[in-house]
């Protein structure tokens, strides 16, 4: 490698890719192709391995733009594999149309390893015809721009930068769905429509992926608010971030709605031009062609078809609705269904709901098989008993993540309070009231029935029964009891060693963050 007097570094292929028994890579049917035959070409070295999941999610992406860019004549891209034997090496690069480093040359591999300081993986490292290093963030490069990153040069980049900033100024659904190579979207039956024969309509962008749980629960209600809405000048298009098209063609056969091609290259644009965070989210585009909303999922599952037109007048119109809501909620209205008004204890015992009014309720969402539950509930245990010892009108509701019956029993055995049945329909509507995505999740209701904290498990990680009644006033409390005490004990370490002193010899200079141990800089 030499190190021009900018900085940029370059290397020689030949040095890089060869070793001193091999001065070839290979291809997957086996031919061998001399490392000398990509002098002059931009080289992309793929760091990769078939047990990386994000790897064989990238590996496509990388394969459609590097299908897009070899009939150029001057690309190639080199498979450097971290896979764990020739097994797994060759069923994974018999996926792959470039070359790699013979997975029995250990030493290379791991050089170059070294060389580019390769800490995480999938990882793809570009070089230009002189071997000069162009960029080690090939991956984000791929994902962001395709086949449209070539000759991935800081002002290719930021060329297109500019071009996406443009386009979100002047936004149109064709400046959204269109791209060079195609500009139609697809039905499920193969049927092929002009991304122009949407144009004035309000148009749904449905980010999802059917292998993701959330999204398989939504798009049943979404298709019951379609049905309602399409003649009212109304489309949906899915965008899928499916990770097969097995599971591409599932959740498109269950929709009535048109979609992007599986795996097409606005797929993978879309996201981050909508920033979006998780899935399913469904960003509504005006008659204009302008972002109306930035997501409606919540007010779909909460308000259906009258979220419809999803204007700014009716979103707070929705809003002020759900204010009410909170106002007015009880524990009544959270736990009594038309199919039942009890909870279970041990034993088969049932106990009304209405035996709760009055009380602190903490709702526990958790589930046998998550091992944060598993070590968070003997803490919730132990803080039920302190708490129910100096107060009883205060209990607990498990609600259940279990997969089986059998599951939901033993873990319940091991828990002194009170539960859901398991498989109960109330879980759903107390997940999607209280917006539960991961467990353990601690709820704390009030004794007016009103909502005092999602964040209880927080609080009792923390605080155990010097939590209650977990109200903000205590919350305030005990802050300021932690800040007191902390500075107490920084006061009484000050003066028994003495402020400013070395820590472990070692002076605490400006700009370094000690912690006792060790001097990090900040």
């Amino acid at each position: 490698m030499a190190e021009k007097a900018d900085g940029a570094r370059t290397y020689r292929l030949v040095e890089l890719l060869s070793s001193a028994e091999r001065d070839y890579l290979v291809r997957r049917n086996g031919d061998q192709v001399k490392v000398n035959d990509l002098e002059g070409k931009t080289v992309g070295l793929y760091f990769s391995a078939s047990w990386c999941g994000p790897c064989r999610r990238f590996t496509p992406e990388l394969i459609s733009a590097y299908e897009g860019l070899v009939p150029k004549g001057d690309f190639e891209v080199v498979f450097i594999s971290a896979d764990e034997d020739q097994e797994q090496f060759d069923k994974y690069f018999s996926k792959m149309p470039w070359l790699a480093i013979p997975f029995s040359d250990s030493d290379t591999r791991s050089s170059l390893d070294e060389i580019f300081e390769v800490s995480g993986i999938p990882n793809l490292v570009i070089l230009d015809g002189n071997g000069n290093l162009l960029t080690d963030d090939g991956t984000m490069m791929i994902r962001e721009y395709g086949v449209e990153s070539y000759p991935f040069s800081t002002e290719r980049i930021q060329e297109l930068k500019a071009e996406e900033e443009n386009a979100r100024n002047n936004q149109s659904l064709k400046s959204i769905l269109v791209h060079s190579a195609r500009d139609f979207l697809i039905y499920n039956d193969g049927r092929k429509v002009p991304v122009t024969e949407l144009e004035g309509k309000t148009v749904g962008l449905l980010f999802s992926a059917y292998s993701f749980e959330p999204c398989k629960e939504f798009i049943p209600q979404l298709v019951e608010v379609y049905n309602k809405l399409k003649e009212k000048y109304f489309e949906i298009v899915m965008i899928s971030l499916d990770f097969n098209t097995e599971s591409f063609d599932e959740g498109f056969q269950a929709v009535p709605w048109l979609a992007l091609p599986f795996n097409d290259l606005t797929c993978t644009k879309l996201p981050r031009y909508f920033e979006i965070e998780g899935i399913p989210t469904l960003v509504i585009i005006g008659p204009d062609g302008k972002t109306l909303q930035s997501d409606v999922v919540e007010a779909i599952e909460n308000h259906g078809a009258e979220a419809y037109p999803f204007t700014s007048e009716r979103m707070a119109a929705l809003m002020e609705i759900e204010k009410a809501k909170l106002a007015s909620q009880t524990i009544e209205s959270l736990l009594v269904s038309d199919e039942r008004d009890f909870v279970i204890g041990k034993g088969e015992l049932k106990v009304p709901v209405s035996d709760l009014v009055g009380k602190t309720v903490l709702l526990y969402f958790s589930a046998h098989w998550c091992p944060p539950c598993r070590g968070f509930t003997p803490k919730l245990i132990e803080t039920y008993h302190e708490i129910k010892a100096k107060d009883s009108a205060f209990e607990i509701i498990f609600v259940s993540s279990d997969h089986d019956q059998a599951a939901f029993e033993e873990y319940f055995a091991t828990m002194p309070f009170l539960a859901l049945p398991y498989g109960d329909m109330r879980k759903k509507s107390l997940s999607k009231t209280f917006k539960v995505t991961g467990i353990p999740t601690l709820v704390a209701i009030g004794p007016n029935g009103r909502t005092l904290t999602k964040d209880a498990r927080n609080l009792v990680a923390n605080y155990g029964a010097a939590a209650y009644p977990f109200t903000e006033e205590r919350l305030k409390e005990l802050e300021q009891e932690t800040e007191e005490t902390e500075t107490a004990e920084s006061d009484a370490e000050d003066d028994q060693n003495g402020v400013g002193q070395e820590i472990q010899g070692e002076p605490c200079n400006e700009g370094l963050v000690c912690d006792g141990e060790v001097c990090r800089r900040a």
